[in-house]
């Protein structure tokens, strides 16, 4: 579904993406982890173009994104941003719409059944967002970025600005939505728990490099080397001190 080959961006003396090369299966649910800096989310811009690489290429089904007009690439890429990203004088159903609006597709019944999807009630579509709470925002962006039934979606820190509760539903939701609807997913986040618990394979980037893919059993069991073992310190220790706690 999509291959990086032999990428790379700088931003002056800084080289974000450090000659990388990858390939993502059909139907995948990958998530990119790595400390803030590691160049998970400027990998992740590259597929919609949010970000050019500076050498290398990038392509979906086999054809090179650049092949077409961006915004007609973003047609059939899902992308939801860590601060939703709706626009805030527009109710939720103009939201959840634009993308159709914008492609001049017929919206018909898609606002009510996208909301039926995030598990949202249909009156909210008459709401504009900052009538929501942070959850209902997230699951009305999720819903707009699947809106026009893209086969990919990708996902930027997209559960970062949520409480711990609301971030695990909406974490929860996403999974089965990936498989209800069978898309190839991307999740970039820097929580190392959260990309175990959602992602069937996980990329851990260092310095623009990625130096660890495996699946969430083998980096539990110590395979991923010394930055994926770092990353795993964190949920480890959390389990110890909580299980400490029910002695």
């Amino acid at each position: 579904m999509i291959a990086l080959d032999r990428v790379r961006r700088r931003y002056g003396m800084v080289t974000a993406i450090d000659d990388v090369s990858l390939t993502i299966a059909p139907g995948a649910f990958v998530a990119l982890v790595g400390a803030s800096g590691s160049g998970k989310s400027t990998l992740l811009r590259m597929i919609n173009r949010l970000e050019e690489p500076d050498s290398g290429s990038v392509t979906i089904d086999g054809r090179d994104v650049t092949d077409q007009p961006a915004h007609r690439l973003r047609r059939r890429i899902g992308y939801v941003f860590q601060q939703h990203g709706l626009f805030p004088h527009m109710t939720v159903a103009a939201n959840i719409a634009i993308g159709l609006t914008l492609a001049g597709r017929p919206v018909g019944d898609r606002v009510g059944e996208m909301l039926d999807l995030v598990e949202l009630p249909r009156d909210v579509a008459t709401r504009t967002p900052d009538a929501l709470s942070g959850g209902q925002r997230q699951r009305v962006a999720i819903a707009r970025a699947l809106a026009t039934a893209p086969p990919i979606l990708l996902l930027d820190e997209a559960l970062g600005a949520l409480d711990p509760v609301t971030r695990d539903a909406v974490a929860g939701r996403l999974v089965d939505l990936h498989a209800r609807l069978g898309l190839t997913t991307l999740l970039v986040t820097h929580d190392m728990a959260e990309a175990l618990l959602t992602a069937s394979r996980v990329l851990v980037m260092d310095e623009g490099r990625i130096v660890a893919d495996a699946t969430p059993a083998q980096l539990v069991a110590g395979q991923g080397g010394p930055v994926a073992e770092g990353l795993m310190a964190v949920p480890r220790h959390q389990a110890e001190r909580l299980a400490a706690l029910a002695r």
